[in-house]
């Protein structure tokens, strides 16, 4: 079995899902996961905040504005009276959901139940698209399967438990469609895996089955070698190991969440990337075969911030250290970036929602100066230990640009350096011309 994600641009209106119905109508069994169509998530958050900011009458307007494009999209996704009004009756049910949020109190629980609606909008509508042309389908509910653990980390053995209950209901069929991004909680409530989740969801189902590939379909024909949005003439990597790429999707390679790989890897499932708009090219192939060594791709994580605490020097060097690192722990804060010396650490995290609490408790052990608009720069490739000339490249290509901090060894997959967010396209446009224009 495969399994299939495409995400919001792929679904994004009912052309879209044309195009995405002749790619999955085929004899070979699968699962199909579909995102929301594109920017329905963002209008959901945008009605959360609403709701939490007691503006029913906002809200209300918001819900109002989305209701008109999904009737618009039955109208042109529908060719019968009969599965016109049966996508009306979709869009009635889950959009009286969303405006009984605006009558009573709001809740975080309920955030995350509004936040779900796109990907059910989404499924179902497919679903009966792929029903009034004849192409039998199960839609099956993520909701049933999919369950994170009490640390808010997915579940696999719960997710291949609960999932194979649900085929099992269905041994007959070929073809299922289900949502990405959401799931339960270890409560049993309405939860999510965070934005761009679906690709997360494709790989956990992935591995849950062991299926023959994965396949992440996109607005873009694989993983590029630098970002395409910035620097011309880039071009798609045709292999990857599953190494590279969670580096790369860690550092900001946009086309892949960044935990989505860890799941195949566990359970040595390939993934590929593909491109609805192109699906005729290659894309990229993500394994466990290495494709060669030296420089494969470049990545930019932007919004970096920086501590730097410079020891009172009251504790011994390894006693300030935990002490510091404890902190982060508490505040489940990930660090991307480490440089040290004797009695002054510089941390960089890409998660600033705790740093006023993170800033007192450390001023407790040193003098702390935090730097924000910080973007890491990541090459990746595989560099061996014994392999001469590759960190000369990178900097010989960097050597105008201001470097704030430097890592290099914590593995054999990743340089990364730390600029000034007024630098990024600098940097990436030198890397580019230095690395791979020969």
């Amino acid at each position: 079995m495969q399994v299939l994600k495409f995400g919001g641009t792929s679904v994004g209106s009912a052309e879209r899902m044309e195009s995405v119905a002749k790619l999955i109508n085929n004899p070979v069994k699968k699962i199909v996961v579909l995102s929301a169509m594109s920017g329905t998530t963002n209008q959901l958050v945008e009605i959360a905040q609403a709701l939490f900011a007691q503006k029913p009458e906002e809200a209300s307007r918001l819900i109002k504005d989305l209701e008109v494009k999904y009737i618009d999209t039955v109208e042109k996704l529908y060719k019968t009276k009969e599965y016109k009004k049966k996508g009306e009756e979709v869009i009635a049910a889950h959009f009286n959901l969303l405006k009984s949020f605006t009558i009573d109190v709001f809740t975080p629980n309920e955030e995350k139940t509004i936040l779900a609606e796109g990907e059910l909008l989404s499924t179902t509508l497919f679903h009966y698209y792929l029903e009034e042309n004849n192409i039998p389908s199960v839609l099956l509910p993520a909701l049933n399967f999919m369950r994170l653990d009490e640390d808010g980390e997915p579940d696999l053995k719960a997710i291949e438990e609960h999932l194979k209950k649900e085929l099992a209901k269905h041994p007959k069929a070929i073809l299922f469609i289900t949502q990405g991004y959401i799931c339960r909680n270890a409560f049993g409530q309405v939860d999510n895996l965070k934005r761009g989740g679906s690709d997360y969801t494709a790989s956990l189902i992935g591995a849950a089955i062991i299926a023959q590939e994965v396949q992440i379909w996109t607005d873009i024909d694989g993983m590029h070698n630098n970002d395409p949005r910035i620097v011309p003439d880039t071009f798609p990597i045709a292999k990857l190991t599953f190494d590279e790429a969670s580096e790369l999707a860690y550092f900001g390679a946009k086309i892949l969440h960044p935990f989505c790989i860890r799941p195949a890897k566990k359970r040595n499932v390939p993934v590929r990337l593909l491109n609805t708009m192109q699906p005729e090219a290659k894309g990229t192939l993500i394994s466990n075969e290495v494709s060669g060594d030296g420089i494969k791709a470049i990545a930019a994580k932007d919004n970096i911030t920086v501590i730097k605490v410079k020891s009172n020097q009251v504790l011994m060097a390894y006693a300030f250290l935990r002490k510091v690192f404890e902190v982060f722990e508490r505040y489940k804060t990930p660090i991307d970036m480490i440089a040290t010396s004797e009695v002054d650490v510089s941390l960089a995290i890409d998660d600033s929602t705790q740093l006023k609490e993170i800033k007192k408790e450390l001023e407790e052990y040193g003098i702390v100066d935090v730097e924000t608009n910080r973007v890491i720069i990541c090459t990746v490739g595989d560099f061996l230990a014994d392999k001469h000339g590759i960190a000369f490249q990178i900097f010989q290509s960097l050597k105008d640009i201001p470097i704030r901090m430097i890592s290099y060894g914590g593995s054999k997959h990743n340089i990364s350096v730390l600029v000034s967010a007024e630098h990024k396209k600098a940097a990436l446009l030198a890397l580019n011309s230095g690395l791979f224009k020969k």
